[in-house]
């Protein structure tokens, strides 16, 4: 399970960094200051939780629990929610759509890195 989590991190990682250059050159030309920060937060957060994936994956060997598998698939979804999220918001706003379920998910994908980083505590803590 441990290399999932650091295959997830790692691709995440990737992934903000492309879409943090893409914010950085081409968003920056078609989308105004408050849509670039809405984008902005999305890839932040994806780093953080990039970050944290590495950081279950290389924990869960020392510590193995079902806390922490709970801790890294919540990081997986919290990450698709949230982030995923903030990206759809600003491709509906650049193309003039509605927000719709989008804005829903976004505070979802909030509570799903919140359950992840108290599953984190807890798997530190079976031990």
């Amino acid at each position: 399970m441990q290399k999932t989590f650091l295959i997830w991190g790692a691709v995440y990682g990737a992934l903000a960094v492309v879409l943090g250059a893409f914010a950085a050159h081409a968003l920056k030309r078609i989308a105004d200051e408050a849509t670039v920060n809405v984008f902005h937060t999305g890839v932040e957060y994806q780093f953080y939780h990039a970050f944290a994936l590495l950081a279950v994956g290389i924990l869960f060997g020392s510590f193995p629990s079902a806390w922490m598998i709970r801790s890294g698939w919540c990081f997986v979804i919290g990450t698709i929610l949230f982030s995923g999220s903030l990206y759809a918001l600003t491709a509906l706003k650049i193309n003039g759509g509605s927000i719709g379920v989008a804005g829903v998910l976004t505070p979802v994908g909030g509570l799903f890195f919140i359950a992840g980083w108290v599953c984190l505590v807890l798997g530190l803590l079976r031990k």
